[in-house]
């Protein structure tokens, strides 16, 4: 069964049932996330024993701080319209991801997903397939570079992509143009007190590289076709991965119904989990497959030349 036809099979009431937004459900683990970084953040402020310790996990939980952009990009994690914009944008600043931008790659993703050529996650950046490329994919280094460069281009007028509607190249625009600004207010502060560097600068330079395996299996390894339960992989996890992800790990059942909101989706999974078809069990597999892989390709390479 593939994505389309399990939708054409479930019953109009209850893909509306799954579709409700809720302001109270999105506030309250909204809450709880930025209470886990808020109280992180005091110990290392308080610069208690061992202190430097804790910036993995707070850099951590601040990068994953991505999947609730993702899941704003959709207007799912609160039924406020208003509430979505409010916090996409404000996370665009520690994330260093623009969030009208975002929106609209996010939505090509999703109309291309896995298409070599025209997916925007890997038409021009393709998933690593060496030793070199993996590491390299794993450090942050292209996120950081692509995006404060997008951030640049934009700032300068130099708006191109395709997907991106010509009526919203303005507001990205203009969005550049203030995360520049407030860029350059953090690294004047950085003369007064070393607090950014600390609670955001070092924490999302080593949380990074586990968004980034993260979200290597979203994707990674399945095969480029149309059916979103074969192109898309559903990770089973712990339950402090799936809070921190906001239920991300069920991703095959958001490529599925992209607007079930965050909450929702363990329940969808129960009524779909028997049609996937791109299943890993914990990240852990995953990456051991991952890796696999990689020696594979780089055999075959050695091979050609």
């Amino acid at each position: 069964m593939t994505h389309l036809e399990f939708i054409a099979g479930l019953d109009p009431a209850r893909r509306a049932a799954l579709q409700v937004r809720s302001d109270r459900k999105g506030l309250a683990h909204l809450a709880g996330h930025l209470g886990l970084l808020v109280s992180l953040a005091a110990l290392i402020i308080a610069q208690v024993p061992f202190w430097p310790l804790l910036m993995l996990p707070y850099g951590v939980a601040l990068v994953f701080l991505f999947t609730l952009s993702h899941e704003c990009t959709h207007a799912t994690p609160f039924a406020s319209k208003r509430l979505n914009e409010v916090i996409g944008h404000a996370l665009a600043l520690p994330l260093l991801l623009p969030f009208t931008w975002f929106r609209y790659f996010h939505l090509a993703h999703h109309k291309f997903t896995n298409d070599p050529a025209r997916d925007p996650e890997i038409a021009d950046q393709p998933r690593p397939q060496t030793w070199r490329d993996y590491l390299i994919y794993l450090s942050g280094w292209g996120y950081w570079r692509g995006n404060a460069g997008l951030i640049w281009d934009h700032a300068r007028g130099r708006v191109s992509a395709p997907y991106l509607p010509p009526r919203q190249h303005g507001a990205m625009i203009r969005e550049a143009r203030l995360l520049l600004a407030l860029y350059a207010l953090i690294a004047l502060s950085l003369l007064f007190t070393p607090l950014a560097l600390w609670l955001w600068i070092v924490p999302a330079l080593v949380g990074q590289p586990f968004l980034r395996a993260y979200l290597l299996a979203e994707h990674g390894h399945c095969p480029p076709v149309a059916d979103m339960l074969e192109n898309t992989r559903t990770t089973l996890t712990n339950r402090i991965v799936r809070f921190l992800a906001w239920n991300m790990p069920y991703h095959a059942e958001h490529h599925a119904l992209p607007m079930v909101p965050f909450h929702a989706l363990p329940r969808l999974h129960a009524e779909i989990e028997t049609h996937l078809k791109s299943v890993s069990n914990g990240y852990g597999e995953f990456s051991r497959d991952y890796v696999a892989g990689l020696k594979s390709a780089e055999s075959t390479s050695a091979a050609v030349r």
